[in-house]
């Protein structure tokens, strides 16, 4: 029985581990056939996943599209996050946290959702040239007319969180944290705490590195955006393997896998941090699932901290232009 967990101060109950739908339509190689992706995704509610995560940006559009369809027979039982904030849904044009925009890529995704309320609305990514209040305000009047439940923010710094919060309640943000980014947990992690933000980590698995299937000499897709990011230059696989070999020992100690490791060392750290690993195959879905039953006590979060102390993770985590774009 996969257990719950809350996000926000509003209620907002969901799977202690969610999915992440983004890899299924793009992102990382080739499209997913969607007769495999709905029964994937069909797959993860009849284990118990209800938080599902995707985004107008993510194909565009098609991985609505593919939500819409494999949830619709759920609708009810699921809890469906979606974004905006990108023209036309393409990063590579910039930002758009326009309130018209807003209201305008709410309007399109119940339609590709297939539904009439999206339950949690994220800002992709701030925008410098839209108050965030501007943003907050906007999403609060959509939750007033029961088009939107929750309000979420996603790669947002600490003051941006506190400015939205006042003007409408942010139920929850999702930025990256796994244990190869710590970075949330110096001033992030804290800010929630005090208002009762709930944090939904992506790549929980550092993109799939943590899982021990990639090594110094895997080659990825043309079109896997990992091929531009400096901590998948073959030189820092290969220097990162180090803390993978450290997963890998505790994970055999416990049973276990070094994804599900990775991912109970999120669930230990905060009782409100619900991670949505992404993937496209089945079995990588059972564990992943997994992990949300396996307790690490004091003594395996203390081997953890042991083993990640003697490591330093090489590489950026986005080239510069890119990581502009967070913690504003």
């Amino acid at each position: 029985m996969m257990q719950k967990r809350t996000l926000g101060t509003k209620g907002l109950e969901v799977s202690a581990i969610g999915l992440g739908c983004m890899g299924l339509s793009s992102g990382y190689g080739p499209a997913t056939d969607r007769t495999q992706a709905v029964d994937l995704i069909r797959a993860a509610v009849d284990d118990g996943v209800t938080l599902f995560d995707t985004a107008e940006a993510y194909g565009p559009f098609v991985n609505e599209e593919l939500l819409g369809e494999a949830l619709a027979p759920v609708r009810d039982k699921v809890v469906i996050a979606t974004k905006f904030g990108f023209p036309g849904g393409q990063p590579s044009r910039g930002l758009d946290s326009r309130p018209e925009n807003i209201r305008a890529v709410a309007e399109a995704a119940l339609k590709r959702l297939r539904t009439d309320r999206i339950d949690l609305f994220y800002q992709h990514r701030v925008d410098p040239d839209v108050p965030i209040e501007d943003v907050a305000g906007t999403v609060k009047d959509l939750i007033a007319q029961g088009k939107v439940g929750h309000f979420g923010l996603s790669e947002a710094g600490a003051g941006t969180i506190r400015r939205a919060h006042a003007v409408q309640k942010v139920t929850a943000l999702q930025s990256e944290y796994s244990l190869w980014w710590r970075e949330p947990e110096m001033e992030i992690l804290p800010t929630l705490e005090e208002l009762g933000i709930g944090f939904v980590p992506f790549s929980p698995l550092g993109r799939g590195f943590l899982t021990g299937a990639i090594s110094g000499t895997t080659t990825f897709a043309s079109d896997d955006f990992r091929n531009g990011l400096p901590r998948f230059s073959a030189e820092a696989r290969t220097a990162n393997q180090g803390l993978v070999e450290a997963l890998g020992a505790i994970a055999a100690a416990r049973n276990a896998t070094p994804a599900q490791i990775a991912l109970a060392w999120l669930l230990a750290r905060k009782p409100w941090i619900v991670p949505i690993p992404g993937t496209t195959r089945l079995g990588r879905l059972k564990e992943n699932i997994g992990a949300a039953s396996l307790v690490l006590d004091v003594g395996d979060l203390a081997g953890i901290e042991t083993a990640l102390s003697a490591i330093t993770v090489q590489g950026d985590r986005y080239p510069a232009h890119l990581q502009a774009r967070i913690n504003r």
